[in-house]
């Protein structure tokens, strides 16, 4: 599956409650939304594959792949397009090899120090952040600014996604930092109109 990353969507359980997360998440979809990532730390293993067969049913077609946070057993059960691990959620390598190749495997880095230990060969882009401090990750790392997210960019071996407090007004200075996309989570799920909120990143780039 293609991967795009200019537009990142990061599911938020409290943040899409109103409208529940399938009529969220495709109402983003619909607005520019070109990968979705399901995350719920909460939830239980099973809760979460019920949760991501759902919105594979609903992306059926739509060319928009859904990556699963961490938990690669969930992934797997679920049939996902792809995963997404922190720096403490396990091997890149043996994920990779349960995962196959054909799927889609991201790695979060919030410094030169973890940039250097990147294993390229297994990835296929990096989550760069915070590059503000957000509501939605209480234990996120110092955030970076963008002349931080632009060092790391720079030192990036992989297409690079940034995350952490990002609007649409920060479209182009993401874009000025060299990162292929933004990856967003309180501005589009805890928006009134997810599908608005997901245009109103798209539009600078029309």
């Amino acid at each position: 599956m293609r991967l795009d990353l200019s537009l990142y969507l990061i599911t938020d359980r409290g943040r899409c409650a109103g409208l529940g997360l399938v009529e969220t998440v495709m109402a983003a979809v619909r607005g520019g939304v070109t990968m979705v990532q399901l995350r719920d730390k909460q939830a239980r293993d099973a809760e979460l594959i019920d949760q991501a067969r759902q919105l594979k049913t609903a992306l059926a077609g739509s060319g928009v792949p859904l990556i699963i946070n961490d938990r690669l057993e969930v992934a797997l059960a679920c049939g996902a397009d792809g995963l997404h691990i922190g720096q403490d959620d396990g091997d890149v390598a043996r994920a990779r090899g349960a995962l196959g190749s054909e799927a889609i495997l991201g790695l979060s880095v919030q410094t030169h120090e973890q940039m250097v230990r990147v294993d390229a060969e297994h990835l296929d882009y990096l989550g760069l952040g915070p590059v503000f401090a957000t509501p939605s990750k209480h234990d996120h790392a110092e955030p970076l600014g963008f002349e931080g997210l632009a060092s790391l960019v720079a030192a990036s071996p992989l297409p690079t996604v940034a995350i952490g407090g990002l609007k649409a007004e920060h479209v182009a200075a993401t874009h000025q930092a060299g990162a292929q996309g933004l990856a967003v989570v309180s501005a589009i799920c805890g928006a009134p109109d997810p599908e608005a909120a997901a245009r109103a990143f798209c539009s600078p780039r029309r």
